[in-house]
């Protein structure tokens, strides 16, 4: 009895050892010569230490073609489990490419699916960390199956936990649309890269020369498609990216965001705010800068700080508290809302309003990007999208209006009137239908076109034209701007509203689920 009981454990041992070995120390070593680590690499690296518990590290697959049946490792390519980040329970799913190159079989995609159910049913976050060659050929339609059950999980996720995708390696094909659901993308810069069909193919159908790299490369997404929120120099900086996001969200859509001690007065004033906008209603400034120095501590976690630049979004905290913020950006295209714009912020408004994150918007725009291209590429359904994750969200919904609030923009960028709570203006602030110059050639056209002097006709009526809209008093005086603040308070009375709305109440009417333009 002993012996058998030896040989058992013995067993277990042999494949505890390959399935940690995974596709074996000469395929490990490739990955390093690659820049890469290894899939259990990542996990420890990623998960606070000691803290990982693994789920199925036995499985293999079930393919007896094409000689399978004589090449199976315990894990069959991919480390799924559990374990923490700040003390917090994550699942993670981490695929390994030293196995069958990462590739998806049917029993693969079982564990992965397995970690994204426990993940609903406790209510945690789902990180999957991509480096995988597609789906596995010698399974056919199984590995096909695969991916539709991990696209379906996906889906149903959205909005209950968080889920955040590593691409640390080739992710192609159909299995970029996993990732693509997930709520944001991280890649690294070199060793991953995403697209749905290849260079090779590329060339052959449109005759188009590209590499891997510029095809579907990490800078690639993070500047021009929009595909990835981040990129990062190397696999430690887009894992510790990875943990400062999770610092900012709850576990799930019923929890709280986790509040944090501060040490930052939550009524500090900052003098510099005072002399943020330029005199001069023309010219740009950086309103990263005034975001620094409002929120706590001046840190502040951008997402998709590298395209549709015009606009800002990103996590912070406010006294402690996690916030979203939203904000036009006047060193870009003078902070004019466009497609590209649009589109950002409105994923980024609904993924605050799915998990419980305060929206703090701030104001300087002087309206839509004008353009044929514009028009032409459907700026008013584009557009309407962050309308509509503005009146939509129901979480708490402060607004400070900087500089410029124009014509539809004013209306779009977190207004009273689609349910902002408390909206607050600068001095400098103006909100009118345009710009004074656009105004007075029609308002007061054929005074111009009657004037003996036309400019000074023209400087006259946009001076009056100033003087009644550049400024936020007749917005105060109908109700639409609760306060004008000088700019140096504006940490405080942010603070003050966060703190009135964090017990605030509000949903929609009950349907289904909307229909946002898309």
């Amino acid at each position: 009895m002993t012996d058998r009981k030896e040989a058992v454990l013995d067993r277990l041992d042999e494949l505890d050892r390959q399935a940690r070995e995974g596709g074996g120390v000469a395929r490990q070593a490739k990955q390093h010569a690659a820049g890469k680590l290894t899939a259990r690499e990542r996990v420890d690296l990623f998960l606070d230490s000691g803290s990982f518990i693994e789920v199925g590290r036995l499985v293999t697959h079930r393919c007896a073609d094409f000689g399978m049946e004589a090449k199976k490792i315990p894990g069959d390519g991919v480390v799924t489990g559990h374990g923490k980040v700040d003390g917090r329970t994550v699942f993670v799913f981490a695929q390994d490419f030293t196995v069958f190159g990462g590739s998806l079989s049917g029993a693969f995609a079982e564990k992965i699916c397995k970690i994204m159910d426990l993940a609903m049913n406790v209510g945690a976050p789902v990180i999957g960390l991509n480096d995988s060659g597609g789906a596995r050929i010698q399974e056919g339609v199984v590995s096909l199956a695969g991916y539709a059950d991990i696209f379906l999980r996906n889906t149903l996720a959205s909005g209950v936990v968080p889920q955040i995708s590593v691409i640390a390696g080739p992710c192609a094909g159909g299995a970029v649309y996993s990732p693509a659901i997930t709520d944001f993308v991280v890649m690294v810069k070199k060793t991953s890269f995403m697209f749905i069909t290849g260079p090779d193919v590329i060339k052959t159908v449109t005759h188009e020369d590209v590499s891997h790299e510029d095809l579907g490369g990490a800078d690639r997404h993070a500047s021009t498609s929009g595909v990835a929120h981040f990129a990062c120099d190397d696999e430690k900086h887009a894992l510790a990216v990875v943990r400062a996001l999770l610092g900012f969200l709850p576990a799930n859509n019923i929890d709280a965001p986790p509040r944090q001690a501060c040490t930052d007065p939550a009524d500090r004033a900052d003098a510099s705010l005072a002399e943020l906008v330029p005199a001069d209603p023309a010219k740009p400034y950086d309103m990263v800068d005034g975001i620094k120095a409002i929120v706590d501590d001046g840190h502040f976690l951008q997402v998709h700080e590298d395209w549709a630049r015009n606009i800002i979004c990103g996590f912070a905290r406010m006294d402690g508290r996690p916030v979203g913020i939203v904000a036009n950006q006047p060193a870009v295209l003078a902070g004019c809302l466009d497609i590209n714009a649009s589109v950002k912020a409105a994923r980024f408004v609904r993924f605050c309003d799915c998990f419980n994150v305060p929206l703090i918007t701030f104001v300087d725009v002087p309206g839509f990007l004008p353009g044929t291209a514009q028009e032409y590429g459907g700026i008013i359904r584009h557009g309407a999208k962050l309308l509509y994750a503005f009146a939509e969200a129901t979480v708490p919904k402060v607004t400070v209006i900087t500089r410029k609030a124009y014509g539809g923009a004013y209306d779009v960028m977190a207004s009273k009137h689609i349910r902002s709570d408390v909206n607050l203006a600068w001095p400098t602030a103006e909100i009118a239908v345009m710009g004074p110059d656009g105004a007075v050639n029609i308002v007061y056209r054929n005074e111009l076109a009657a004037a003996e002097d036309p400019e000074a006709a023209r400087k006259a009526y946009s001076d009056e034209y100033r003087r009644l809209f550049a400024n936020p008093f007749k917005a105060a005086e109908l109700g639409y701007v609760d306060e004008v603040i000088r700019p140096e308070a504006t940490r405080r009375r942010v603070c003050a509203a966060l703190d009135m709305l964090q017990t605030k109440r509000d949903r929609n009417p009950p349907k289904k689920h909307g229909n946002i333009p898309l």
